[in-house]
């Protein structure tokens, strides 16, 4: 299976690359699409309605401001949608994640920090590791090397304090 990074604006990739990059390095294939929640919303809630019959396991939608192109996806697929609030305007993102958070019942969206694009992509990739053994594997080596780099912090504090 294969993610959808869908922003809303080709303003936010300097955002979703983050996102792209940890997805390369997991070797989970993905598309990368503009659409506007308010501008091409016909659009936005077809590539939502085909999402599962094209391949796609998992949408990610960033966008910024009034945000609703999570939303907007969600509304027209049974998929998982993970928002990533982009930080714009005068609000700095705090809008776009109060959009992005607060969805009705029956619409979820998942959502990561404010330029939280890097924790979307591992969000994606878990969500698909439910069926995909190599890479549930290669999630807990990651996390077993985070584990180990604290560990090591923590032994070099101590070394100094002493």
């Amino acid at each position: 299976m294969k993610v959808a990074i869908v922003m809303g604006s080709d303003s936010d990739l300097p955002i979703v690359l983050k996102a792209v990059n940890i997805l390369k390095e997991y070797e989970v294939p993905f598309e990368a699409h503009v659409m506007s929640a308010h501008r091409t919303p016909a659009e936005a809630a077809d590539f939502a309605k085909n999402a599962r019959a094209n391949g796609f396991g998992v949408i990610i939608a960033a966008a910024g401001m009034a945000a609703h192109l999570a939303g907007v996806l969600a509304a027209h697929t049974t998929l998982p949608v993970i928002g990533i609030p982009v930080k714009s305007g005068a609000l700095a993102g705090v809008d776009a994640l109060y959009a992005t958070v607060q969805m009705p019942t029956g619409i979820p969206v998942a959502t990561v920090a404010i330029d939280g694009a890097a924790n979307a992509a591992l969000l994606a990739v878990q969500i698909l590791a439910l069926g995909n053994e190599q890479l549930a594997k290669r999630l807990a080596a990651e996390k077993q090397k985070m584990r180990e780099q604290v560990a090591k912090k923590d032994l070099d504090l101590q070394e100094k304090l002493a």
